[in-house]
């Protein structure tokens, strides 16, 4: 029994759910569509070239929350799941699921998109565990910041770790699958690292190293 770690967008999903959900935004009216759709593609342009400031953008993607009510982006989240991520949850995945399930592995999705998209796709894919940035709430309200270490590039290593001492697990065995050279620091850590559909500075990591290369689309 050992740990399966998943990266969600671009890995799991064939595509990314923080880029769909900003544009999913647009097109219903709920953000600036101009301002939403240039500052969206910026900030992914960065998270693929690897200079994307983490706080900034998430100030960014969760003003939406601190802006409307709660319900109606709970609503329009149960939308987005459907009609945007559904399309892109590809039976390969599934089966890569399956058949870690089978093993007896514990699974876990680990991404930096924030938690209020990512954990209705994780409950999807029918995995238990989640490791995603946490938007701060105070007072039952989104502040637009985020709460504690954000998941993403070395803080999922520290995210993880902290994780893996409150359940008593560790990384013996462990299996981290991954599209995105900001993963290599877990990838590093993982015994069985495996890159999936990756981008080219992965992809040649991945070459020069001897690591499992593989694609879920």
């Amino acid at each position: 029994m050992a740990l399966a770690l998943f990266d969600l967008d671009n890995t799991l999903l064939a595509g990314d759910s923080d880029y769909l959900w900003g544009e999913f935004l647009t097109e219903q009216g709920v953000v600036d569509a101009d301002l939403y759709a240039r500052e969206n593609q910026r900030f992914y342009d960065e998270y693929k070239k690897g200079t994307l400031d983490i706080h900034e953008f998430q100030a960014f993607s969760q003003q939406p929350l601190v802006d409307n009510p709660t319900d109606m982006m709970l609503a329009l989240r149960k939308q987005f799941l459907e009609e945007k991520i559904k399309p892109i949850m590809s039976p390969a995945s599934f089966e890569l699921i399956k058949h870690h399930r089978n093993l007896g592995d514990t699974l876990v999705v680990i991404t930096a998109t924030n938690s209020f998209v990512t954990s209705p796709i994780v409950k999807a894919f029918g995995i238990e565990h989640l490791l995603a940035t946490e938007p701060e709430i105070i007072n039952g309200k989104y502040t637009g910041k985020i709460d504690g270490t954000p998941c993403f590039q070395d803080g999922k290593v520290k995210r993880l770790l902290i994780w893996m001492q409150k359940h008593q697990l560790n990384l013996e065995g462990s299996w981290f699958y991954s599209d995105s050279h900001n993963d290599l620091p877990l990838l590093l850590e993982a015994e069985n690292p495996v890159v999936v559909d990756a981008d080219e500075q992965l992809l040649e990591y991945a070459r020069q190293h001897n690591w499992k290369v593989m694609s879920l689309r």
